[in-house]
């Protein structure tokens, strides 16, 4: 009895210190006072993302860096895409590009680079335009023509009713690309996974406004920078609500599924659809291979 008394104690502890997407529900008098943490919760609230361990190159065996595609049309990486309408849901449901964005706006993130091997640094003025695009209907146009001397020297303002304004959305993204490192931990003796980047991939807002459907790499966040902003914003678990899943956890656990489309490689780490040309059966196959050359290193290390 001691014994079952003291797990349920260590349960307890446990769920206290993960239950925080509803902080306060179950004794909040009022909606405002939901989510609103006691001094008690606050003094013992020490939640912080796991630290990576230091991986000294010594102890590096093998590594291979590789590129996946995520799809969120697949059911199983719905939590990174939902909610996309924010109107019906509690403030602390957001999704992962929502969480991203506003990381951006707000300033928390600054690793934010225009590709994946980090040469070219963005701010939030070089991307305005990917994420918002101004246009002018035609009726608003014509208003402009009447007087244009007028509207060039300020003295009179287009009327807002003549002003299109387009913005991304969460339901504009399709997926995401990530790209990650491989490595097998010597000291260790275990393959390990270290995600090193995130991109979200969408339609860009001028190409949404005029019906375009292609869509870009709208920017790549370096990912060890943003792991404060990913802990502290909570993806939905399917299973148990009172225990959510952060987006950091979600990303570093890897559940989700992802489709390798391009490793490092001699050829300027060419992407598999650069050498498999108009073939998807055979991308996918290529896609499966490299993950087993991967998987296999870790398998060969124990045979004798």
């Amino acid at each position: 009895m001691k014994l079952k008394n003291f797990l349920l104690v260590v349960l307890g502890v446990a769920v206290s210190s993960t239950s925080v997407a509803q902080s306060n529900l179950l004794n909040a008098k009022t909606p405002a006072e939901i989510g609103i943490k006691t001094a008690a919760q606050l003094e013992s609230d020490n939640d912080k993302p796991l630290p990576y361990g230091y991986v000294h190159d010594r102890d590096v065996l093998m590594g291979k860096t590789t590129w996946e595609m995520i799809d969120l049309d697949e059911r199983v990486n719905f939590p990174m895409y939902y909610p996309v309408d924010t109107a019906f849901v509690s403030k602390d449901r957001r999704s992962l590009f929502q969480v991203l964005l506003n990381g951006v706006k707000s300033g928390k993130i600054t690793e934010v680079y225009g590709d994946d091997y980090f040469n070219s640094k963005k701010s939030l003025k070089d991307m305005e335009s990917v994420f918002k695009y101004t246009d002018t209907i035609p009726s608003g146009i014509d208003e402009y023509n009447t007087d244009v001397e007028g509207y060039k020297s300020g003295k009179k303002v287009l009327d807002k009713q003549y002003i299109n304004v387009t913005e991304l959305a969460a339901s504009d993204v399709s997926g995401y690309r990530i790209k990650g490192f491989w490595y097998f931990d010597k000291r260790q003796s275990e393959l390990k996974y270290r995600l090193l980047a995130i991109c979200p991939v969408a339609v860009e807002a001028r190409d949404k406004a005029k019906g375009n459907s292609e869509t870009i790499d709208l920017f790549w966040v370096y990912f060890p920078a943003i792991r404060d902003v990913l802990h502290d914003a909570k993806a939905f678990n399917d299973k148990n609500s009172a225990m959510p899943i952060t987006f950091d956890q979600l990303l570093n656990s890897r559940r989700f599924n992802g489709l390798i489309y391009k490793e490092e490689n001699v050829y300027g780490d060419r992407t598999i659809q650069d050498y498999m040309k108009d073939n998807a059966q055979m991308q996918l196959l290529e896609s499966e291979r490299v993950k087993e050359k991967i998987r296999n290193f870790e398998q060969d290390m124990w045979n004798y």
